[in-house]
């Protein structure tokens, strides 16, 4: 048995044609959370954001908690590019902006690319420093000095090594009510 989804990639607006077959461990959808690929790191992303939800804050904002500070980082990016792309033009459209480049930029650094991480941190924090020292019970003014606290890490190694390891990666925290 064979299944055509289709969908529309946001980057392009082109219609795409994705097969399933019956046999498929992976759905294409957890909830009311689609899949973009047929892999376990998918399905258990959108397990992830399925366990976020009913909660204060949107599913898709405390994934991406979720998903950095278990060192995904391009899940994170991927999982809060949900929410934002919808919302850009919104109040709160630089704000995710800024966290979804934070975590492209640790993205980068996975990749041995410095530069361009630390182009998109000094991105992140031109939008995130738009926004009080607490905003969506983040702290924005720690999540400032950590972009800081990165840029000279990166300007101080990254001609002799990549500072980013899994002992020294970065967490962001959520405040409680």
């Amino acid at each position: 048995m064979k299944r055509v989804v289709k969908r529309v990639r946001r980057e392009t607006k082109v219609a795409i044609k994705t097969v399933r077959t019956a046999s498929s461990p992976f759905p294409f959808c957890v909830g009311p959370f689609s899949l973009r690929s047929m892999s376990k790191k998918s399905a258990m992303i959108a397990a992830l954001i399925a366990s976020c939800q009913g909660q204060e804050l949107d599913a898709h904002y405390l994934g991406y908690f979720e998903c950095f500070n278990r060192g995904l980082f391009y899940e994170a990016h991927d999982v809060l590019e949900e929410l934002w792309l919808p919302n850009r033009n919104g109040s709160n459209g630089p704000f995710y902006k800024g966290l979804i480049q934070l975590a492209g930029a640790f993205v980068h650094l996975e990749k041995g690319r410095p530069r361009p991480a630390a182009a998109l941190l000094r991105l992140a924090h031109g939008n995130l420093q738009k926004y009080p020292a607490i905003h969506e019970r983040l702290a924005v003014d720690d999540v400032l000095a950590l972009i800081g606290y990165w840029l000279e890490r990166l300007e101080t190694h990254s001609s002799t090594c990549n500072p980013l390891s899994s002992e020294s990666a970065p967490r962001l925290v959520l405040l409680e009510r």
